[in-house]
């Protein structure tokens, strides 16, 4: 299987080996049914992939749904292949409809349903989804490090969250011994740099937090299919247009098709390899819907950019 020949990555302090690329599940029970995801994701683990990202709101943003869809068929597809151990799970809290928000009881009960769901006594990796400024950081952690504790949650990390609120949670967790975050996962691909390059990223270096970034194809724009004056018709291609309006947008078109053309790749394997040739970047996180968007996610295991191609993205999208 090709299982053995994939690069797994440490993920930051933690003891979790991840695939250099995590599936996102935002798209299952959304814009791929349940037959479809379990086909994205027994392709995307053929691959050797590990990594599978949801949140128990997905997709609450659909009518007729409640949120936690997404986990329910990612429960689903690990009770029928009975593959729980080979892959890591990693989900949010503080967004699902039933389960708003960041108290110590939020927490733990939205953690309890997310496990109902996926049909599972662990969660390898725990987001705070969101943070909640309102609630001290001493509640989040002290919540979080009793689900550690009690073996539902494996590790913590953080999403959309500032510097400030991260070193505080990192002080408070090493001040009194508790569960500490091993991961962040920002808003970070080549045309949106500003939320996470600064201070996000000095402070993952300096604490070794691993970095999971999400948007990383910013909704489809650098996989190379939404053009100047063309239309497309997704469910997302309203957010991916907007950057080809950019300048920015076009010469980060510009250079990737370049770059993509000199290496026979997919212009989305070029983006996804730019950001993991960032610093703190363990692993990208990019959705499929179909199993034929799957080659040019994780062909992002075996693209090299040189030096030089790594720079001229980094230029194109100043």
């Amino acid at each position: 299987m090709s299982n053995m020949t994939a690069s797994l990555r440490k993920l930051g302090s933690s003891d979790l080996e991840v695939y250099p690329l995590s599936l996102g599940g935002n798209v299952f029970g959304w814009t791929a049914d349940e037959t479809q995801s379990f086909a994205v994701l027994d392709a995307y683990t053929a691959a050797g992939g590990n990594f599978i990202d949801t949140a128990d709101s997905y997709s609450a943003w659909v009518e007729g749904h409640v949120g936690g869809e997404s986990e329910t068929i990612i429960g689903n597809w690990l009770k029928a292949r009975g593959n729980r151990a080979d892959v890591v799970i990693a989900t949010k809290v503080s967004q699902h409809p039933d389960f708003q928000g960041l108290t110590a009881a939020n927490i733990k009960a939205a953690a309890d349903a997310s496990l109902r769901r996926l049909g599972t006594d662990h969660i390898d990796l725990y987001y705070t989804h969101f943070d909640k400024p309102e609630v001290p950081v001493e509640e989040i952690i002290g919540a979080l490090d009793e689900l550690v504790k009690a073996g539902k949650v494996r590790h913590i990390a953080a999403s959309n969250i500032s510097a400030e609120r991260l070193e505080a949670s990192l002080a408070f967790s090493d001040r009194e011994g508790l569960a500490r975050y091993v991961a962040l996962q920002p808003h970070y691909n080549l045309v949106s740099r500003d939320t996470y390059e600064g201070d996000l990223q000095n402070l993952a270096e300096r604490e070794g937090l691993a970095a999971v970034p999400y948007f990383a194809l910013a909704s489809g724009f650098l996989t190379g299919k939404y053009r100047p004056g063309t239309t497309v018709r997704s469910a997302r291609a309203e957010g991916a247009a907007k950057h080809a309006q950019t300048e920015r947008g076009r010469k980060v078109l510009t250079a990737l098709d370049e770059i993509a053309a000199a290496h026979e790749a997919p212009v989305a394997t070029v983006a996804l390899s730019w950001l993991a040739s960032q610093p703190t970047i363990t692993a990208p996180i990019a959705s499929a819907r179909t199993v034929e968007q799957l080659p040019a996610l994780v062909g992002v295991d075996q693209l090299r950019l040189t030096e030089e191609e790594v720079g001229r993205l980094t230029e194109a999208s100043a």
